[in-house]
């Protein structure tokens, strides 16, 4: 997964896949998923970046399965 700011136009573009883009879904004003032919997430969009995603700051967190 790829996150993409763009700071002239506010735009982040969250790239998921490099898989064929068939269809864009919009979701609300500020934000587009764009699907392939099997209706999986190629990439989203999202306007106004932030405002609605708290952008440029970004936090990773990756979990691992609790061991019993």
């Amino acid at each position: 997964m790829k996150i993409k700011y763009f700071n002239d136009t506010d735009t982040a573009l969250v790239e998921f896949t490099d898989n064929l883009v068939i269809e864009t879904k919009v979701i609300s004003e500020n934000l587009y998923v764009d699907l392939d032919v099997s209706g999986n997430p190629v990439n989203m969009t999202i306007e106004h970046a932030r405002e609605n995603a708290h952008l440029p700051d970004i936090t990773y967190q990756q979990f691992e399965k609790a061991v019993v």
